[in-house]
């Protein structure tokens, strides 16, 4: 009989990409993958820790899972998994848990469980990894855009962050392997890819050879015919500078939206977070971004209530961001991270305040998103439709401004997965309205 599957998923595009990556070994291997609100006879919770909420998350699926079939084998995997193993052994619905590396032989894991029935625990010393692990070609689309992780570690060790211990140092694919999957993905007819990694910007400094470096891997993107976008995930702002600018400007696929993780406007709070940049520094980055492409769109993330962060530090930020105008922010509340050094700071801000300065900077980003928007008015855009829902067709332009199109505005042509000039007729505060 027929082994069923489910998936639960949870934190950024690389856990989805290697969700993929999982999902295909068990098909693979004759098992059939159902959506995770059905019954299953094995459920595969692949974990986040970026945040408290994301490990609460995790063991919430873990109760879920149980409630919908008593006797699933229940398998928890990925960063939660790697760094809190200890806390996971005392969960007694776990039956395996696996690390970072072990994602690639979960089939035979399930399988040696399956013949014995004794828990099994394998989670390796991701330090000491120094290889990328390739999944081979993995083909997970969103929509129309594929996501290809070409990157995995992170060596930077901000002090509020577990992912340099739940993922290990930086280790990158190689250009050949990217380029492979990524042609095979252009032969299925998807027009946009999306490259992602734990700490994108830091691709190939792992190699011996130093003249590889992720605008290398851009520029041989570049070259695959049938790839209309090539668009980059969250990258670290001092990739950014006049030398990469002027090889990125070259690059006609090159999407002009960019992801800056800023995380404070205030220089005090920077160094505390061990960040490695000055507000100085990031606002050169910003003009160096705006210099070479006019209708760039940038957005960031950003954390309140970091440890000591008083109100005029706070000050300092908000009227950083005033100043950069960011399209979109992401606005995190801190979230102490047990093993962290911001963890053992004095100073820890009250949960009441996090929520006022998160509230404030929530309303700056609503305003700024509206206001870019409505500068769109009149305008030609090309928009890559993505899907349809309800009575528009959805989609976005190069610099990720969000589109709606009226079916009723769509005359007898194929809409999906094509990219199609339009005019932009309205702007509201969380997409531009467009028409033929």
């Amino acid at each position: 009989m027929e082994r069923t599957v489910a998936f639960y998923t949870l934190g950024c595009k690389v856990n989805q990409y290697e969700t993929n990556a999982m999902e295909q070994q068990f098909i693979q291997n004759n098992y059939k993958i159902v959506d995770n609100t059905e019954k299953a006879d094995i459920y595969v919770i692949n974990t986040c820790t970026v945040t408290n909420m994301a490990d609460r998350k995790s063991r919430q699926m873990l109760r879920r899972v149980k409630e919908i079939n008593q006797s699933a084998v229940i398998v928890v995997c990925g960063c939660y998994a790697q760094v809190a193993k200890t806390e996971l052994e005392q969960i007694p619905e776990v039956d395996i848990i696996l690390g970072i590396n072990e994602k690639n032989k979960i089939v035979q894991i399930v399988e040696e469980y399956l013949a014995s029935k004794n828990n099994i625990i394998e989670v390796a010393d991701v330090s000491k990894q120094k290889e990328f692990l390739d999944f081979g070609d993995v083909t997970y689309t969103e929509k129309n855009r594929a996501v290809i992780k070409v990157q995995d570690g992170c060596n930077m060790f901000c002090s509020y962050c577990l992912i340099p211990y739940a993922r290990g140092r930086i280790r990158s694919r190689k250009i050949e392997n990217v380029v492979s999957e990524i042609e095979k993905i252009a032969k299925q007819g998807i027009k946009e890819v999306v490259i992602t990694g734990i700490h994108v910007a830091s691709y190939g400094k792992d190699f011996e050879n130093e003249n590889i470096r992720l605008i290398n891997l851009l520029e041989e993107i570049n070259k695959i015919e049938g790839i209309e976008r090539i668009r980059l995930g969250s990258i670290e702002p001092l990739l950014i500078n006049e030398e990469f600018m002027k090889r990125l400007i070259k690059l006609e696929k090159v999407c002009h939206h960019f992801h800056l993780s800023l995380q404070s406007g205030c220089d005090e709070t920077l160094k505390r977070m061990n960040r490695r940049y000055t507000t100085q520094q990031f606002r050169n980055i910003v003009e160096c971004l705006r210099k070479y492409y006019e209708d760039v769109i940038l957005t960031t993330d950003i954390i309140v209530g970091f440890p000591g962060e008083t109100e005029e530090e706070f000050n300092k930020t908000y009227e950083f961001l005033k100043e950069i105008k960011f399209y979109k922010m992401h606005i995190f509340k801190y979230s102490p991270r047990k093993g962290t050094k911001a963890a053992q700071m004095k100073q820890q801000i009250d949960g009441a305040k996090k929520e006022e300065r998160s509230h404030k900077l929530i309303e700056l980003s609503d305003e700024n998103e509206k206001s870019y928007n409505k500068k769109y008015v009149g305008k030609t855009v090309e928009v890559l439709f993505e899907e349809k829902k309800d009575n528009y067709y959805k989609g976005h332009t190069k610099n990720y401004l969000l589109a709606y199109l009226s079916e009723e505005n769509v005359k007898d042509i194929k809409i999906e997965n094509q990219i199609i000039k339009v005019k932009c007729i309205e702007g509201t505060k969380e997409h531009i309205l467009v028409e033929m």
